[in-house]
């Protein structure tokens, strides 16, 4: 009786063991698609954004030569390039540290597997 007992507990420990592993894969899996989606999204923004906006510059940059190509083109080349390249090192900057921040992939799942281990381990 005492080895039915045992081999039941055991049976029930391995179940609540499973359903444990599998409601945690199943979450892994959620944030894997959350991610996945909001960067694949947050990636044709940006594209279509720099797209834009590199057309839109360059647009600039000649009306502006053109604009002045009499009287001083090389000066406004120059003052045009400075400022690009410091825009562009503005924002290489501003993306690194916007990626330092950025939250820990599976953070939730993390969590919950860590107050998983601790409760089996009482």
């Amino acid at each position: 009786m005492t080895q039915e007992n045992l081999l039941t507990s055991i049976k029930g420990l391995a179940a609540t063991g499973a359903s444990i592993a599998q409601t945690r894969l199943e979450l892994l899996s959620v944030d894997v698609q959350i991610a996945r989606s909001k960067f694949i999204s947050l990636l044709v923004m940006i594209v279509s954004a720099l797209f834009f906006l590199f057309f839109g510059l360059v647009m600039l940059a000649l009306f502006i030569v053109i604009y002045s190509w009499e009287t001083d083109r090389m000066m406004a080349l120059a003052l045009l390039t400075g400022a690009f390249l410091s825009i562009g090192c503005i924002l290489a900057l501003l993306i690194m540290q916007s990626l330092r921040k950025m939250p820990r992939l599976f953070e939730a799942s993390i969590a919950e597997l860590s107050k998983d281990r601790e409760e089996l381990s009482k």
